[in-house]
This record gives C-alpha cells, sequence and structure tokens, in this order.
C-alpha cells in the first residue's frame, strides 16, 4: 500500500467509467468538491469497450423471454432514457467535444408474424408511456429500409435510437469534470471501505480516501464494493463481444435489431459496421481471461448477414470482448442507502449503461448532493430484490 498522505474530500465517486465520469462532473459543476477513483483507466471496462448502441425501447429478448408483466414493471425506465437522450444532444456543445451522436432511429425486424405480434404489443407499452415508437408492416419496412432482407414481414421504428462513440463521450466527461475542479485518479484498486464518524475512509493501492459521502458507480465491481459496507446486490459480470469491419459505403442508418436471434447492427460514422447483440465471450480455462468465442462470432456475423444480406459484402476487421453489468430483472439500481450508512449512494445501469450514462451521472450527482431527483427512483432501489 502506498503511503501517500490521505486525500480528504466532500464527495468520492468510484468507477471511471460514463456513469462516474459524469456524476463527478455534475457535482463539480455544482461547486462540490469531488475525487473520482478508478481501478484502470477511464472508461477502459464496458463504457469503452460496447459498441456505442444509443437505446430507447424496451429491449426485446426480454420482452419475450420475461413477458408483458415483466415489461410493464421495467417500463419505468423509459422514461430515464428518454431523458438521457436528451442529454446527449446537448453534449456536443456542453462538453466541446463531437460525441459523434447519430439518431437514425432503431429499426426492431421481424420475420414472422408471431414475432410481429409480439414487437405490437411492445409498441403499444412504449407508446403509453411517452415513447414514440410506431409498428411498421412489410410495405412500411421496405420504405424505410430498403437495405433489408426481403424475407422479413415488419417491426417497429423507435426515433430516439441511434450510435455515440464511447471512446470520445467518457473522456469528454471527465475532461469536463476536471475543467469544473474534480480530481480524478487513475489505477486505484480499492482494497477497503470503512465506515467513520465522518463518514467513508478508503483503503487503496494509492493510499487513503476520505469524504462525507461516497457514490459507488463502479458497473459489475459495484456489487463487490458495496459488499464492504454490509450492502448486497445481485449485480454480476457477464463478457460479451463485438465485432467491427472494414469501412464499406453508406448502408445501415439505423440501429437495427432482429427479433429472431441477437443482434445489434449499425455504422459508425467512419463506415464500420458493428455487429453484435450480447453474445458472450468465452473464459480461456489456463488464464481465466475472456476470449473471443469464434462460434459465436460466426453465428453472430450470420444473423447480420441474414438480415441484411449486404453485410455479407464486408470483411470482419477485428472481434473484441467487454464485460457488461447485469441485475436479474435487467432495471437499474439507482439509490441513496442511508439505512446502510448515511452518505452512501449507488448505481448501475444493466446492459444500457452507455446509454443512461448522462441521466446516471445526473440522478446519482442529485442523491449525493440531497437534492431531490426529477424522477421517483422507488422502482430502482435494492430493496427490490428482498
Amino acid at each position: 500500500m502506498s503511503s501517500a498522505p490521505e486525500q480528504q474530500t466532500d464527495v468520492l465517486v468510484v468507477g471511471g467509467g460514463i456513469a462516474g465520469a459524469a456524476t463527478a462532473y455534475r457535482l463539480a459543476q455544482a461547486g462540490v468538491e469531488t475525487i473520482l477513483l478508478d481501478r484502470h483507466d477511464l472508461g477502459t471496462q464496458a463504457s469503452g469497450a460496447n459498441a456505442g448502441s444509443m437505446h430507447g425501447q424496451i429491449q426485446f429478448t426480454p420482452f419475450r423471454d420475461f413477458g408483458e408483466e415483466w415489461a410493464r414493471r421495467w417500463a419505468p425506465t423509459l422514461a430515464l432514457l428518454k431523458a438521457s437522450v436528451e442529454i446527449w444532444k446537448g453534449l456536443n456543445d456542453e462538453l466541446g467535444v463531437d460525441v459523434e451522436l447519430r439518431l437514425g432511429g432503431g429499426l426492431l425486424v421481424a420475420s414472422d408474424e408471431r414475432q410481429l405480434r409480439m414487437i405490437e404489443r411492445k409498441v403499444a407499452l412504449e407508446n403509453s408511456h411517452g415513447v414514440a415508437s410506431r409498428l411498421l408492416s412489410r410495405a412500411d419496412l421496405r420504405a424505410v429500409a430498403p437495405y433489408v432482407a426481403d424475407e422479413m414481414v415488419g417491426g417497429e421504428l423507435c426515433p430516439i435510437e441511434g450510435k455515440a462513440n464511447p471512446l470520445l463521450a467518457t473522456p469528454a466527461f471527465a475532461a469536463a469534470a476536471q475543467r469544473a475542479g474534480a480530481t480524478i485518479e487513475r489505477h486505484v484498486d480499492v482494497r477497503a471501505i470503512e465506515r467513520t464518524r465522518a463518514g467513508f475512509r478508503l483503503e487503496t493501492t494509492k493510499g487513503r480516501f476520505s469524504a462525507p459521502r461516497l457514490v459507488i458507480c463502479a458497473g459489475a465491481e459495484t456489487a463487490r464494493l458495496a459488499r464492504m459496507l454490509g450492502a448486497e446486490m445481485p449485480i454480476e459480470g457477464h463478457p460479451m463481444q463485438v465485432n467491427v469491419t472494414e469501412a464499406v459505403a453508406p448502408l445501415v442508418p439505423h440501429l437495427v435489431y432482429f427479433a429472431g436471434d441477437r443482434l445489434t447492427l449499425k455504422q459508425a460514422r467512419i463506415g464500420s459496421l458493428l455487429i453484435g447483440g450480447g453474445w458472450p465471450a468465452a473464459v480461456d480455462p489456463r488464464s481465466g481471461r475472456y476470449v473471443v468465442d469464434l462460434h459465436g462470432v460466426r453465428r453472430n456475423l450470420a444473423v447480420a448477414r441474414r438480415v441484411v444480406p449486404a453485410v455479407g459484402g464486408a470483411r470482419l476487421l477485428r472481434t473484441w470482448v467487454g464485460v457488461n453489468n447485469g441485475v436479474p430483472d435487467e432495471m437499474p439500481i439507482v439509490a441513496a442507502l442511508d439505512a446502510v450508512a448515511p452518505g452512501l449512494v449507488v448505481g448501475t445501469f444493466p446492459y444500457l449503461g452507455f446509454s443512461g450514462g448522462p441521466i446516471m451521472g445526473e440522478l446519482l450527482a442529485d442523491l449525493a448532493r440531497g437534492v431531490e431527483p426529477r424522477f421517483d427512483l422507488s422502482p430502482f432501489s435494492p430493496a427490490r430484490f428482498g
């Protein structure tokens, strides 16, 4: 352990992904002395390894697998995503960085009538919660997306979806936080957290840090860190892989999903096609490290070619692995846990954390400051897990 002197501040934020960087920015912007700690470098885990999808609809796979009752419980999350997208729209001007946001719309396509009827019910629920998704017939789909395979019978268009660049967004928030007065400490591994009369003391590989208020928003690591204070939350890390092709001519203006299998497909500003959809990576039995599952790559690319045949003409450049944080009901956790430890705030946005990062920054900063958030956060309390 380092012999560096203890650093004190008003709020400690643990986790340097997009949520943590946005939280540090909002706190510093409000004049709160803040230190952000990250175990690695900023945005190197889920916030930097994701493919930059901008989500605003109920995801089809859990809707299909968990049912409409689950979707009704999950639906308050739509308001958070919608608010986050609104923040995204202003980030270029606010942060002084082009985060390459493009909201061409999210296109969920169906290959049979059964899938289409499920999509119809999902659209109705989204509409009832203020998301202007619309159902597409076969003719509508041809008009909106002529690049989609002829076998697709219809789908859904969600207008607030698209893409941003994850390699730009988190560093932009962090730089803005520093300009506003926040301190960022990289490569800091938190070994222990203890409650003190004044708040919290963290033992780390770079010495001690203390503050009266603590925000933990460290993705899949949030559960381990919160457990140090006696808070149990079912947050797990799920290694998933993403594929990227060479740059090709403009082809896909939407964020494309498929109701028949796992797929997200979109085109970056430079022309590369990003192909994913939650395909799991493998674990090397010798090293224990996450590695690319080549069988999954082949299946993922086959699904992409089935939905958008022209994808088959692009050469694959690389595949990488990132760790997504997940919870059993796929809903965010956003809460002040004063009953556990006064001044403790926790937050995680499972699977859609890049999209939700800006609103998480606002909400976590509000909770840390004792300001009433603009949303009812009771659906997102970890108390729901019993």
